[in-house]
């Protein structure tokens, strides 16, 4: 194991001075967090758009902030600098205090992109109350054509042909996505991907594309599946359990249940092991974490991929207090029943991430460890955008101002949101930076460290839960790679005797000292 994490060492406490290194200056921050001027927003909400005073536009010699805007482009030129305000209003990190410039002088490359996620459509069927794309900050939604036409698929395939051709990518994958893309037809289902395949065969012979598509599971039918699986289109479904207790949130614009219609998407599906990706699941703490993992197992899945909430300092998840872990302690009453069981009936890919990491091996995620962010969004309207996770931070946080007809994938490696999600170690605030799980955390999941007006340089709203998490799996692996005998026996009853004790409080401080530390490049993986 390339380090001995303890479960039971504590982290020192974030307001103590000696807990984060004396500062030192950092050419990927242009402003100190402790030096810069007040921001114009109360960090604790997220502003009204009206009221709160806004930043004048960046002008004169500085960091750039969003990509270069085209003098002829007529009206979008305002809505780009707009947009730049926007970014600059909300997240002084990245937008305002991060030179990418300086960052490239200073050894940071830039990784390509390798995961594309394609909106097909932009609405759904569901109308989940917790969806991030329809009900949370950003409802850019309402501006997307409902479907990508043929010419954007064309213009998709071709940059995304371009951009494997000039990395030498041995493989793409491509992720269809929306709203739900199988409102789509089913002849009309592998037609982004097919396209894709072609202009990528053409100009990068050797780039493998691989494709899955992410959906609620309620419109699968023989005849999509048939379709999917001639494309070589694997299937993964997003549900909240496997009963319909577990998905009262899941219901269609009526108000009626979608569960039914997903289970028995789910069951056809399973039938077709080679076409299921698997099945997503976020964290809920009403329901019982035994529960809802043996329910799911139901289904038959692959793999299960258990989320958490998406939320931020300033819209914290349910549950959160200082001192309490109730998002570790759901996870571990899972990881539990899954690391003893018998026989592996499923891969649970948050579990074995963390076990990867902690032997040092790379990971394919961007929510752990410190592996670059390598996917972009198309939209249906041919808008280039970042993860669809942030737009659970404020409106239009995702966005970048480019569009297919005119910026290359290229050019979106260098503004400034992706780029600070490829700096590594860099990218975190002091206090994560002098952690000692930081090569497994990775300061967490980057839409989880937003506070408004501050933007993402914090710790992860989940800290603690993911201090305690990552401690007990760590406790379990050692425990596992020891030879059996009394030593062993020992381990086991102590982690057991832990494992049932409340963590240590732990909160993260309001903005400790950046330290200097050297840049991490480890493997360009798609997440």
């Amino acid at each position: 194991m390339r380090r001995a994490v303890t479960s039971g060492t504590p982290l020192p406490a974030p307001d103590d001075p000696t807990s984060t290194p004396t500062p030192q200056p950092d050419p990927t921050d242009t402003a100190s967090p402790d030096t810069a001027p007040p921001d114009a927003v109360r960090p604790d909400t997220a502003p009204p758009e009206a009221s709160a005073p806004r930043p004048d536009p960046p002008t004169g010699p500085g960091p750039q902030v969003g990509p270069p805007v085209d003098p002829y482009a007529g009206p979008r030129v305002d809505a780009v600098v707009a947009q730049q305000v926007r970014h600059a209003r909300y997240a002084p990190w990245p937008y305002t205090r991060l030179d990418v410039a300086a960052a490239r002088a200073a050894g940071h490359r830039p990784h390509p992109i390798r995961q594309f996620v394609l909106k097909t459509r932009s609405r759904c069927n569901l109308a989940c109350t917790y969806c991030y794309v329809y009900e949370m900050a950003d409802q850019g939604w309402r501006d997307q054509p409902p479907a990508m036409t043929p010419a954007t698929i064309a213009r998709a395939a071709q940059r995304i042909a371009e951009h494997a051709a000039a990395h030498d990518l041995p493989r793409v994958d491509l992720v269809l996505h929306g709203g739900e893309p199988l409102l789509s037809a089913p002849a009309q289902l592998a037609v982004p991907v097919d396209a894709v395949r072609t202009a990528v065969a053409g100009a990068a012979p050797s780039t493998r594309v691989t494709a899955t598509v992410q959906t609620n599971g309620t419109l699968l039918t023989r005849g999509r599946l048939t379709a999917l699986a001639a494309a070589g289109i694997r299937v993964g479904v997003s549900l909240d359990g496997g009963l319909p207790a577990h998905n009262t949130r899941r219901v269609d614009h009526a108000g009626r249940p979608g569960f039914a219609s997903a289970a028995r998407g789910l069951r056809l599906l399973a039938r077709h092991p080679q076409s299921y990706a698997g099945v997503l699941c976020v964290v809920d703490l009403d329901q019982d974490p035994i529960e809802t993992y043996e329910s799911l197992l139901a289904f038959d899945p692959p793999s299960v991929g258990l989320l958490l909430p998406l939320a931020n300092w300033s819209d914290p998840p349910p549950g959160h207090r200082p001192g309490r872990t109730p998002y570790a302690d759901w996870l571990l009453a899972v990881f539990e029943r899954w690391w003893h069981d018998g026989v592996r009936r499923t891969r649970i890919r948050l579990f074995e991430e963390i076990i990867a990491l902690l032997l040092g091996l790379p990971t394919t995620t961007e929510t752990l460890g410190l592996t670059p962010a390598a996917t972009a969004v198309i939209e249906t309207d041919g808008s280039i955008e970042q993860a669809d996770s942030l737009k659970s931070a404020y409106e239009g946080a995702a966005a970048t101002g480019m569009t297919l007809d005119t910026h290359s994938f290229d050019q979106l490696l260098d503004h400034p949101g992706l780029a600070a999600r490829q700096l590594g170690r860099d990218a975190l605030a002091g206090w994560c930076r002098a952690c000692e799980l930081v090569e497994v955390c990775g300061g967490g999941h980057y839409p989880h460290r937003y506070r408004a007006g501050e933007g993402f340089r914090r710790p992860s709203v989940y800290c603690a839960d993911l201090q305690r998490l990552i401690r007990h799996i760590a406790a379990a692996v050692q425990r596992a790679a020891q030879p059996p005998g009394p030593a062993a026996e020992a381990a086991e009853a102590t982690e057991a005797a832990e494992a049932t004790e409340a963590v240590a409080p732990v909160t993260a401080p309001a903005e400790a000292p950046a330290a200097q530390a050297p840049a991490e490049h480890p493997p360009a993986v798609a997440s």
